[in-house]
């Protein structure tokens, strides 16, 4: 079962592309702030972490993701649940 470290090393790993130059990504980093993602990009983003954990993840809880580190956090939830 992935841990918060292995979750927060995937997501660098596919938000890399997206980062602005000059941006360093970190857990307090924005996903749509900072990171300019679109609604479209969040769901990829979301599909590829589902597809590489072999999980699903509820829609229902976007909402409560801002950062990175949200994002992490409400994945080790799901996992523990």
């Amino acid at each position: 079962m992935p841990d918060y470290n292995e979750f927060l090393a995937r997501i660098f790993e596919i938000l890399k592309p997206f980062a602005k130059q000059g941006l360093i990504l970190n857990e307090e980093t924005e996903l749509v702030t900072d990171l300019g993602l679109s609604s479209l990009q969040v769901m990829e983003l979301i599909e590829r972490i589902e597809d590489h954990f072999d999980m699903s993840i509820p829609l229902n809880i976007l909402p409560d993701i801002r950062t990175v580190h949200d994002l992490a956090q409400q994945l080790e939830k799901l996992t523990r649940s």
